[in-house]
């Protein structure tokens, strides 16, 4: 009898000590990020020997963003992957990688984040987050209806900004722009109706939510550059041993860079398909384009002074871009 008791608890002791981690998303089936994401699920359970599993929710079905933040607090899920401004909430300095007219180019993107990103997983799991991941989606861009070549032409437009976005409606609202707050899931119609004629999105983004059949012209210098992070609650996190936490931050952290990668080269592709699907595409001049710098200089002095962002984590981020610059 002795025996089987041994027997059935090291059957058992297995079972027990497993950890299964539920992860929302917005991002749909197919997606190349949810592809990465569970190819790291399934990386982390084979090393992990079946001791740490990851179940994901995709497509929204758990909703929103500010949903899922509210389920992870319930524990109704551990994780979520999640922008960063739902994430400023918790953490204001989560945006700051979306500053507007801060980024030239994946070069400096590159030498930012090298030494950024720790910094941004450090404050966020100070506030009781472990970050899996920072996975750049891309650069966003603005696109209208209408001409738009200027700051008089964006003031003349009707601009769109996502729900609940502080840069997003500091930037426009610097330039002079009443902006048009609504959720990602009521653009495309709005755009059919004229209620908004100027978007922001990546150039992968605006193909995939059809964007792009009610567009015609793109100013050809980046808005903003756009992440998302996965999130896990720290409590959560820390009934793990030390080592199964290194393999799930190693693994989910190698499936971001492969998302980085893929991301740039979809945007790129993108890019090359808006201009074969006849949008114009404006460059504007260097005297054009210091304007609108001036309005995201305008941007980062006022969040820093009214403590939206801290002085620390911009100057991070822009002494790091002006290293890079050539």
């Amino acid at each position: 009898m002795r025996l089987l008791w041994i027997v059935l608890f090291a059957l058992c002791a297995p079972l027990a000590e497993a950890q299964s981690f539920k992860i929302a998303t917005l991002a749909p089936e197919g997606s190349t990020w949810l592809r990465e994401m569970r190819a790291a699920a399934d990386e982390v359970k084979q090393r992990t020997e079946g001791r740490v599993e990851f179940r994901y929710y995709p497509g929204g079905v758990m909703g929103d963003d500010a949903t899922v933040m509210r389920k992870i607090r319930l524990g109704q899920l551990q994780g979520g992957a999640l922008t960063g401004s739902e994430l400023s909430l918790v953490y204001p300095d989560a945006v700051v990688y979306g500053l507007p007219f801060l980024f030239e180019n994946h070069t400096q993107v590159s030498a930012v984040r090298r030494e950024v990103d720790p910094l941004l997983k450090a404050g966020i799991r100070d506030k009781g987050f472990e970050v899996l991941s920072i996975s750049g989606v891309g650069f966003a861009y603005m696109m209208s209806s209408k001409p738009l070549q200027s700051i008089e032409h964006l003031r003349a437009g009707k601009v769109w900004i996502p729900s609940n976005d502080r840069i997003s409606e500091r930037t426009f609202s610097s330039g002079g722009v009443s902006p048009i707050p609504l959720p990602l899931s009521d653009v495309f119609t709005s755009l059919q109706t004229g209620m908004i004629d100027i978007v922001g999105n990546t150039p992968a983004g605006a193909i995939a939510l059809q964007w792009h059949t009610r567009i015609k012209h793109l100013f050809d210098a980046p808005l903003a550059y756009v992440v998302g992070f996965v999130v896990l609650d720290k409590r959560a996190f820390g009934r793990l041993s030390t080592a199964d936490q290194a393999i799930v931050l190693e693994a989910f952290g190698t499936a971001s860079d492969r998302i980085d990668a893929e991301n740039q080269r979809a945007d790129e592709s993108a890019m090359a398909a808006l201009r074969g699907e006849g949008i114009e595409f404006f460059t504007p001049d260097s005297t054009e384009l210091a304007r609108w710098r001036e309005v995201g200089l305008s941007v980062r002095t006022g969040m820093v002074e009214r403590g939206e962002l801290s002085a620390s984590m911009v100057d991070a981020v822009v002494s790091r871009v002006g290293a890079a610059t050539p």
